[in-house]
């Protein structure tokens, strides 16, 4: 692994901020990392307002939108909200189906079958609207390259509303409003919202309409929240304040659906991390093993009894989906070892049987061990279908765009992008896959790195110090959680393994004549032998809190590990 020690930041630049907030330097460094310069950048950061939240009519097309949807009330026609199966696009028809229903009863959801259908906007989505009289679809989370959908659509009178986040393509499909902050004709002042956000700036605009302030939508920001956190897009500018103000909301009066998730985790105020390792997956599930509808009902559910039914039933599918993610992994490993591809700079497998519902997953772990753009296959009806998962840095969706010719569809991120294709042309593209990485990735982004805000001694660790990080959240790209080095570390003679496998590692650490710190690393078993026997090292962490018995203490937990001198 690479250990990257961030520059130190400009030394006045650090002691003017430090002056102006009265802090001590390492948080006046951790700050202007982040590009937080000033007192009122700072009050900001650390106090975001609801008036932080942008005008929904500067995003190009609301205004269109908006005198649609309000048309269709007036004329009493039928609405389908449309969205993808996934945390961020079941979040996304949940939000805009339940703020739409306050007013107007004659709305439906649809989300498209993972199995059946795909990816996106599908052709049998619209010939539902068509055999059941909806004349105008909101899509959300997708619609962006539905340019076919649309026409299709169009010729059977059915109106498009695109709410999307993805990158468009040269041609925007011809739909009666396009939302989304990435095209390059719109001057949205912000563009990394996430399909959710999108979505709630569509119910901010029309809550402009009926007098409606956001105070009065903030019930709606816990779903915002969990989109954001499991969408992983960044948590900066307005994904932030959207995301600190859902979280109180998951915190003090969540949704049932929500409720009913979480009701049964011990912590008292859960993080945007709890929701990204807690409720997201057990949202995704639903999509990977049923059917998204499940999700949608569960959180447009306003009966906690009911929602507790939908809940059951949505954690023995994320019980199941574990179990196949697993076994798929394993399989997944043991055919790269068989085709002796370990030495690739990239991974492509397929098996015709694999889960499509947790192929992405499956990438992700893969990613784990062998770190390098990584693509998973299996059957779809009469094609391929697979998730890609990349490595920091590296951009996947341009090198899937380099070897378009042998794809049917695809769409994406940087870093996780989705994709199908004629069986016949799975060779050929996993040569081509792997000679465009070759050739366009630079060596040093195949060795994971880890990338270190600031060096610290153990003694420079206090209670205010932790308190006023705890104010840095929520956390996310563009804003991680800051990771600390200390160099001539010592485990104190307690450190073990834990884990059925003896794959996590339990120390107690000092350095010089500091008090011992708890440290706990997750997946760092192996370096048990470094730190045995007093021998010193050098640790790279976040500073944590372990809540265990109702006491709260202050614990390392352990990034990485190397020799003192490595």
């Amino acid at each position: 692994m690479r250990w990257n020690l961030k520059a130190k930041p400009e030394k006045q630049k650090v002691q003017a901020l430090q002056n102006a907030l009265q802090v001590d330097e390492i948080i006046a460094t951790l700050l202007v990392q982040r590009g937080i310069e000033t007192f009122e950048q700072a009050k900001s950061f650390f106090r975001p307002t609801l008036e932080d939240i942008h005008n929904p009519y500067l995003m190009k097309d609301m205004d269109k939108a908006v005198s649609r949807i309000e048309r269709a009330i007036t004329n009493n026609e039928k609405i389908l909200v449309f969205g993808d199966y996934d945390v961020d696009g079941t979040t996304a028809v949940s939000l805009v189906s339940s703020y739409i229903k306050t007013f107007y009863s004659n709305a439906a959801t649809y989300i498209p079958d993972r199995y059946l259908e795909g990816y996106g906007v599908s052709f049998k989505g619209i010939d539902f609207a068509n055999d059941n009289g909806f004349s105008l679809i909101i899509a959300l989370d997708c619609g962006i390259k539905s340019i076919d959908q649309v026409k299709y659509a169009k010729e059977r009178n059915i109106d498009f509303i695109i709410c999307d986040h993805h990158r468009p393509g040269d041609t925007l499909p011809d739909a009666i409003a396009v939302l989304d902050p990435k095209r390059s004709d719109c001057t949205y002042p912000y563009d990394e919202l996430c399909g959710c956000g999108i979505g709630f700036k569509l119910i901010q605009a029309l809550g402009q309409n009926r007098n409606q302030t956001l105070e009065d939508l903030i019930p709606y920001l816990d779903l915002v929240a969990t989109a954001i956190a499991a969408d992983i897009v960044p948590m900066t500018g307005e994904n932030r304040v959207l995301a600190k103000f859902g979280l109180e909301v998951i915190n003090s009066n969540p949704r049932s659906g929500i409720k009913a998730l979480v009701q049964n985790i011990k912590k008292k105020t859960l993080t945007i991390t709890d929701v990204v390792f807690i409720v997201a997956p057990r949202i995704n599930a639903a999509g990977r093993i049923k059917h998204g509808d499940y999700a949608v009902q569960l959180l447009t559910e306003f009966d906690l009894e009911q929602a507790e039914a939908f809940a059951k039933e949505i954690e023995e599918n994320n019980t199941e989906r574990r179990g196949l993610d697993k076994q798929i992994t394993k399989e997944a490993l043991q055919q790269i070892q068989e085709n002796k591809e370990e030495t690739r700079f990239t991974t492509v497998v397929y098996d015709e049987n694999w889960h499509k519902g947790v192929i992405g997953i499956v990438a992700s772990r893969l990613t784990e061990t062998y770190y390098r753009p990584t693509l998973v296959f299996t059957k779809s009806g009469e094609k391929l279908a697979a998730s890609a998962r990349s490595v920091q840095d590296f951009d996947v969706y341009n090198a899937l765009e380099a070897c378009a010719e042998h794809l049917e569809q695809f769409g994406g991120h940087m870093y996780a992008a989705g994709m199908t294709l004629k069986e016949e042309n799975y060779e050929n593209f996993k040569k081509a896959f792997e000679k465009v990485v070759q050739e366009t990735i630079e060596p040093n982004l195949l060795i994971p790195e880890i990338t270190i805000d600031m060096q610290i001694d153990f003694s420079d660790i206090n209670p205010k110090l932790v308190r006023i990080l705890k104010e840095f959240e929520p956390f996310g790209p563009q804003n991680m959680h800051p990771i600390f080095m200390t160099k001539e570390v010592v485990d104190t003679g307690y450190a073990k393994t834990l884990g059925s496998e003896e794959e996590h590692l339990k120390l107690f650490v000092k350095q010089k004549d500091s008090e011992g710190i708890g440290a706990i690393g997750f997946g760092q078993g192996k370096h048990l032998s470094l730190v045995q026997n007093k021998n010193p090292f050098q640790v790279a962490y976040i500073l944590d809190e372990n809540e265990w018995n109702n006491q709260t203490s202050l614990q390392l937990n352990i990034r990485a590990i190397k020799q003192n001198n490595g």
